[in-house]
């Protein structure tokens, strides 16, 4: 199976010990805490799941301002878009400018439980322009009234930086118990299927018929054996159509359309940034760490309204080294049903 990204083995930030992740719950409640936005509980759950190897946790300034600046670490491996904790200056108690540790806490599940413990590396304050310069290369605009940019704002201008042991996957498991899976899960169901050529399809939609095409066309055209259908389950702008109802609608186009045993449907924790290009380039790594040979790009991938050209997250892949992932890029044209 392709090898995750930067690293010989997926880096899985949950705490997979019953014992040790009790101890740790325990201790939390005793630490400084504090509540995340959503993006960085996203980011949270992503990091647990595997799906942002080889990460230990998020990004201080300087590795952010590199990503944003080059789309690199800075020990040079790819990563497109800066994985930060935001916060506002008044979550800033004097508990929590003097912790080493922070309990960080779920904004998405009721009573704010804790989501994951963080030992601190820095606590940075970004300047308006580092803030600024950090938007406008991740999403290619600074507009407000783009649905990204506009989360992305709201979170704050202090970034804490530091690793992180992820004690739960926030309301996933119990809300999608039969589609929510981790990067080292879908490895697992790939490796017990025995394929060794799969082809991931990104979706935040429901599938139509057109849809259906495409994967059966891609998985023809890399001669794959299977087709990962790998749905985003996390927040996304209003008006778009909630996960339940997705989750339903695609489970029913795979019994009805693909052949048995030819598809693994599974979701994944993360708010949906909007960010087109650079969106697309991350969307490939984590199905490379899921275990993926090969992955989707269609027309507008991650995009919304007109703020990217329709085949700019195609355009992407050619602008990184040949070398820097080790997935590869299926090529979707326009794809209609008639």
């Amino acid at each position: 199976m392709i090898q995750p990204h930067g690293a010989p083995t997926v880096k899985c930030l949950y705490v997979n010990d019953d014992s040790r992740r009790q101890s740790m719950l325990e201790e939390a409640h005793r630490l400084p805490s504090m509540v995340l936005s959503s993006t960085a509980a996203a980011n949270a759950v992503m990091l647990g799941g595997g799906y942002f190897t080889p990460l230990p946790g998020y990004l201080n300034v300087q590795e952010a301002m590199s990503v944003a600046d080059s789309m690199q670490l800075s020990n040079g491996l790819l990563w497109p878009v800066p994985i930060l904790n935001l916060v506002k200056p008044e979550q800033l108690t004097p508990e929590v400018r003097r912790a080493r540790r922070l309990a960080l806490r779920d904004p998405n599940v009721e009573g704010q439980p804790v989501l994951a413990v963080m030992d601190v590396m820095a606590i940075e304050q970004l300047s308006v322009e580092q803030l600024a310069f950090i938007v406008q290369k991740t999403f290619g605009t600074t507009d407000p009234a783009h649905p990204g940019v506009a989360a992305w704002m709201a979170s704050g201008h202090v970034a804490i930086s530091g690793e992180l042991y992820v004690l739960n996957h926030s309301y996933f498991p119990k809300e999608f118990p039969d589609t929510f899976r981790t990067a080292v899960q879908i490895r697992e169901a790939i490796a017990q299927k025995g394929w060794e050529r799969v082809v991931a399809f990104q979706t935040r939609n429901p599938m139509h018929r057109a849809h259906e095409e495409l994967c059966r066309m891609a998985k023809e055209a890399v001669g794959a054996e299977g087709i990962l259908i790998h749905m985003l389950l996390g927040r996304l702008k209003p008006g778009d159509i909630p996960a339940s109802v997705r989750d339903a609608a695609i489970r029913k186009l795979v019994e009805t359309y693909f052949p048995s045993n030819s598809v693994l449907i599974a979701g994944y924790g993360f708010d949906m940034l909007y960010a087109g290009p650079r969106e697309a380039l991350l969307h490939a790594i984590f199905r490379q760490n899921c275990g993926c040979s090969h992955f989707i790009i269609g027309r507008d991938h991650a995009g919304v309204g007109s703020y990217y050209l329709p085949f700019d997250a195609q355009k992407i892949f050619d602008e990184i080294p040949s070398d820097a992932l080790a997935i590869q890029i299926f090529r979707a044209d326009h794809t209609a049903w008639s």
